[in-house]
């Protein structure tokens, strides 16, 4: 009874062993969704799910693109990573009406395996510099560097490189159907089940000199998604050119009206803030930099008008300037841009805060002072003390030492200011002609 006992856990010990032996086969894989412009940010999160999935013995990485291009830097580095990688990288340009343009195009012929769904398009990747028109020569140049990278990749990973040069020199975009039919992509699968199903088995060559083959298996795998940190959403938050451009505006204001109104300290510390991640986000960003500095002119025609007031001829060219710089800001090519609605609202915005703040300094600076002895010049008073020639007169509810300018002064008379000595102040008494004066001088 006893050795049966012992037998028959043993075997229930192998089951469980064998069940969970099956179970961790099984694996886990990780997805990535490149939704935006591609940057430094979407190669920090893809070189960290690498790293993070290679730690955790993964099957291998989904990439779900839908992306207008982005950043050629970025992209050299992410495609490193991918070509390098002990992990199988599946790019999936998902869902339908998705596109994989630009950088994109990179980032997907790098991956070991292609797939498309319907209806998503794949192609049109001629650079397109930051800093506006390029001459002939560099503009060549440029041209045939990255045309040579992207057959570098088309012809590791066997697929059709002619295709990839005339992408990048044409412009040319393929629909899945197109792509699949000229050996650009291997799959269309019209979602991640059926990409999945598809994929199980089949073979792909990883690493980098050491190549070796691995089956990718998908039964009962796992997919998760990387946590996104907080980092990675703000820089995600603020790379949005809507986003970038509002905080570039609001770094410039706020600098502005610290000059106009030194040691207020809350405008100088936000601008400066706004300002710092303004260029980070407009680094991640296909910018024209004759945008870029016409917006850096109408701050600067903003300013002048604060020291030189020119009656508003200086803030008509700061808006006129601040339009036109917002308007170019962003390159058409790069399908990145603002609506010409927000573009008008915040020059608007921007045009009367400053206008504003310009009048309130002015108008500050013609005040009459408000405090001190400065503050009686005109004003009268009472008599409480005879002056004479020095006394005490009742002056705007306060008591002040008083000195005539005009001979002794009796108690109860009124006096008109006229000077002041200090904390002194030089008087004489009111009579109609004073009067009159003193209507004249007010």
């Amino acid at each position: 009874m006893e050795l049966w006992y012992y037998k028959g856990m043993r075997k229930i010990w192998i089951l469980l062993f064998c069940i969970t032996g099956v179970l961790y086969s099984e694996g886990i894989a990780y997805r990535l969704d490149i939704d935006g412009a591609i940057g430094p940010i979407t190669y920090y999160q893809i070189k960290n799910t690498l790293n993070l999935a290679k730690k955790n013995n993964a099957n291998f990485i989904l990439l779900v693109i839908d992306t207008p291009g982005g950043l050629l830097s970025s992209t050299r580095k992410i495609v490193q990573e991918v070509l390098s990688s002990d992990i199988p990288v599946i790019a999936y340009v998902y869902p339908r009406g998705a596109q994989c343009a630009s950088a994109g195009v990179f980032v997907a012929l790098s991956c070991h395996i292609v797939a498309m769904a319907p209806a998503t398009n794949i192609g049109a990747a001629h650079p397109v510099t930051l800093t506006g028109k390029q001459e002939e020569k560099m503009e060549e140049k440029i041209v045939n560097d990255t045309a040579s990278f992207v057959k570098s990749i088309a012809d590791y990973r066997g697929r059709n490189s002619i295709w990839a040069e005339r992408a990048v020199r044409e412009s040319i975009s393929s629909s899945a159907e197109d792509a699949l039919k000229e050996n650009v992509i291997d799959i269309i699968a019209a979602d991640i089940d059926e990409l999945l199903s598809t994929i199980d088995g089949k073979t792909v060559k990883i690493g980098g000199a050491a190549e070796t083959e691995r089956i990718v298996s998908t039964a009962g795998i796992s997919l998760l998604k990387p946590k996104e940190t907080f980092k990675e959403r703000i820089l995600k938050v603020i790379s949005d050119p809507t986003i970038a451009y509002i905080l570039l505006t609001i770094g410039m204001l706020g600098i502005l009206i610290e000059l106009y109104h030194p040691g207020f300290g809350i405008p100088g510390v936000v601008g400066t803030v706004s300002l710092i991640l303004a260029f980070f986000a407009l680094h991640t960003l296909s910018i024209n930099m004759t945008g870029l500095l016409l917006i850096a002119v109408s701050f600067i025609l903003f300013a002048i008008e604060a020291v030189t007031p020119t009656f508003g001829l200086f803030i008509i060219s700061g808006t006129v300037t601040l339009f036109l710089g917002s308007f170019f800001l962003f390159r058409p090519e790069g399908e990145q841009g603002m609506s010409v609605f927000i573009i008008t609202g915040v020059t608007v915005a921007v045009s009367l805060i400053l206008g504003l703040a310009i009048w309130f300094m002015v108008k500050t600076r013609k005040r009459k002072i408000a405090i001190g002895s400065e503050a009686f010049l005109g004003e009268k008073g009472k008599v409480v003390k005879p002056l004479t020639p020095e006394g005490l007169i009742f002056i705007q509810g306060e008591y002040w030492k008083a000195k005539s300018i005009s001979g002794e002064i009796q108690e109860g008379r009124e006096v008109v200011v006229r000077q002041y000595d200090g904390l002194t102040l030089i008087v004489e008494p009111v009579d109609d002609k004073i009067l009159q004066e003193i209507e004249k001088y007010k």
